[in-house]
């Protein structure tokens, strides 16, 4: 997309009119609220429904299978995001991809609020993975289309747009954990459908009036002859993907546990190729390259952090409901409320982050330096944990307190990472790929999830010191090398700080 169409979409935006900032923060911001509401929702109650007997309304997969499955759920879910990047870029832009994908989402909710076999289970996480990888990478582009490349205001209106995201997550597993683990699993599932039904109906409702031009036109579009073609190859693949599914499923060849190695190495090998491809492309430009260059190392640092912070849905949950003392202060706690904790601390601590920034100015830590903040955050939050079973043992239950407590502390390493990353990705993009580059900042979070999925088959009770140990140790590591690392890398950013 060209320096002048950016400009024009930038004018379309009325830029007064949510907290100082652009209009169409508005949208976006309830539009991703209702959506994480729902994702949320159901991952709060996912595992527990996975590994809970068939008798108390689960599944009655065995539990490191289902830590793990849950896992490359989630790794398939930020995956899916360069299907979603590459079909805004390229055939019809951002707005229509975030519609799509919220249609898909909801379908996905309904199937599993329907109580049926494994089999719907699966289809159910097909339908959520294909929807998020459409709607989550293309919402956060459109937040960056409104505001213009040197506007101040951008690191705040994501930090902003991040409280959003993360309202719509402290309330989910409150509501919908307490329905599902409380009655029954599929009227929680249900409630999390119900609340994509409202983050479409506010998009769609505002859009026009609040967006302007902001995610309608494609930054890379195909041409007409080049469509007919792609769509040709498209359909190819998928009936050929099919057939092999289908006959690997019918001979055995593929199982769960084949699967999970397959995701494990795709989550570092796609990546690995989209750093390349792009590097490479003849639409990049020197300078971009250079900035590519920098976002490698920032890269690496987001996958560290976020295989730590995503333990809160698998091995956190996991300790949550058998580790962890829930009859405290005289109320009974419910082990999916632990994951409103995350969000609760973002939204207490986002402000004072986004203030903080804007009152620092050009004195701020600078990127790289908040990557490494966060890495080191991070690492603290996992030897916390530690702390309990080394003073009462590996067999005695432990005050929530300590939970709280860990989450607290990766809270922190969030809001040096997450919101500031989101605004690095879009200042570090290459034009020509756009919502690619996004797609690449939710693959760190994919390669994650893929590298988590091995790490839980280390945990059990034996093994819980050194597990949170080492994982917690290397993060400190790799955050000290990138402090160290800190002024070469911002070099490369070549002016973007």
């Amino acid at each position: 997309m060209s320096s002048i169409n950016k400009q024009k979409i930038v004018d379309s935006v009325p830029q007064k009119g949510f907290f100082g900032h652009p209009k169409g923060l508005f949208t976006l911001f309830f539009t991703e609220f209702w959506e994480r509401f729902s994702y949320y929702g159901m991952r709060a109650i996912l595992v527990y429904y996975m590994y809970y007997e068939v008798s108390k309304g689960g599944l009655g997969i065995d539990e490191g299978t289902a830590l793990a499955i849950v896992s490359i759920y989630g790794s398939l879910v930020y995956m899916s995001g360069i299907i979603g990047g590459w079909l805004a870029d390229r055939i019809f832009g951002t707005s229509r991809a975030v519609f799509y994908g919220g249609i898909l989402i909801m379908l996905g909710h309904i199937v599993l609020a329907i109580p049926g076999s494994l089999a719907m289970f699966f289809v159910s996480m097909v339908l959520i993975v294909l929807g998020t990888g459409l709607l989550k990478p293309n919402v956060s582009s459109v937040v960056g289309e409104m505001y213009a490349e040197n506007d101040d205001r951008r690191d705040a209106g994501f930090s902003i747009f991040y409280m959003g995201i993360n309202a719509g997550a402290f309330l989910s597993p409150l509501i919908v954990g307490t329905v599902g683990m409380k009655y029954s699993f599929h009227l929680g599932f249900g409630i999390a459908a119900i609340g994509m039904l409202l983050g479409l109906i506010v998009f769609v409702a505002t859009k026009k009036k609040n967006l302007g031009l902001a995610g309608t036109i494609p930054a890379n579009p195909l041409s007409p002859s080049d469509r007919k073609s792609v769509f040709t190859k498209m359909g190819l693949a998928a009936v050929i993907l099919a057939a092999i599914i289908v006959i690997a499923s019918t001979t055995g060849t593929l199982t769960i546990e084949g699967f999970i190695n397959l995701v494990a190495v795709l989550g570092f090998v796609i990546p690995a190729l989209y750093f390349i491809f792009m590097y490479r492309s003849p639409k990049t430009t020197s300078t971009e390259r250079s900035r590519l260059i920098a976002y490698i190392p920032l890269f690496i640092a987001a996958v560290m952090f976020w295989a730590i912070q995503e333990q809160g849905s698998t091995i956190l949950a996991s300790y949550a409901d058998k580790r962890t003392q829930l009859d405290f202060a005289g109320i009974h706690i419910s082990p999916a409320w632990f994951q409103s904790l995350n969000p609760l601390f973002i939204i207490m601590l986002a402000p004072v982050f986004a203030w903080m920034w804007v009152k620092l100015g050009k004195r701020q830590p600078s990127i790289p330096q908040k990557f490494a903040l966060g890495l080191l955050f991070a690492g603290l939050s996992f030897l916390v944990i530690l702390l309990p079973a080394y003073f009462g043992g590996e067999d005695a239950l432990v005050s929530p307190l300590w939970l709280v407590l860990s989450y607290f502390i990766v809270v922190l390493g969030e809001l040096c990472l997450s919101p500031v990353g989101l605004s690095a990705t879009t200042k570090l993009a290459p034009a020509a790929f756009s919502a690619q580059t996004m797609s690449l900042w939710f693959l760190a979070s994919a390669a994650a999830q893929a590298l988590n999925a091995q790490l839980v088959r280390f945990y059990s009770a034996e093994t819980e010191m050194a597990y949170f140990g080492v994982i917690g140790v290397v993060s400190l590591a790799l955050g000290f090398i990138l402090f160290a690392l800190a002024p070469k890398i911002q070099g490369l950013m070549k002016g973007v700080r």
